[in-house]
């Protein structure tokens, strides 16, 4: 029986793929999960034209998620820490504190966005890579001084 997925199946395919399967696989788990519809004509030009709206969707998206990352990019944010001996930082900096300084300049980050490579346990400057969309990401400068300079 020939389908055409609605929404993505794990290890199977994603939403709009056209599959063959086996006629109880279908409409034993499938259809009744409302994971899929039988491909017929109608089903396949509905498809079709929600493919469109969804490429144009996603394209807009990515358009503003590139410009949200060009402002992102030109800002550099400081995150002033407590150091003890030979300039060392107690603890480290987190991806939580790199996203409240982030929404101090008005830029609403969630720490999970946030990728940081090692933590962060010196003075200094850093370039953090911060994902916005899953197809664009910007980098941030960081600099971490000496609380109370």
């Amino acid at each position: 029986m020939k389908i055409i997925l609605k929404k993505e199946v794990s290890g199977f395919g994603k939403a709009g793929d056209v599959k063959n399967v086996k006629d109880g696989y279908a409409r034993n788990f499938l259809l009744p999960q409302g994971l899929a519809l039988v491909a017929n004509e109608g089903n396949l030009k509905i498809i079709e034209r929600e493919k469109i709206k969804i490429t144009n969707i996603l394209k807009a998206e990515i358009e503003k998620a590139q410009e949200y990352a060009k402002k992102l990019s030109s800002i550099s944010i400081t995150i002033p820490a407590e150091v003890g001996a030979e300039n060392k930082i107690f603890g480290s900096i987190s991806a939580s504190d790199i996203s409240d300084a982030l929404k101090n300049e008005g830029f609403d980050i969630d720490k999970k966005s946030i990728i940081i490579k090692d933590p962060l346990k010196e003075l200094g400057a850093f370039d953090i890579s911060v994902k916005i969309h899953p197809d664009v990401s910007a980098k941030v400068k960081v600099w971490i001084v000496k609380k109370g300079n």
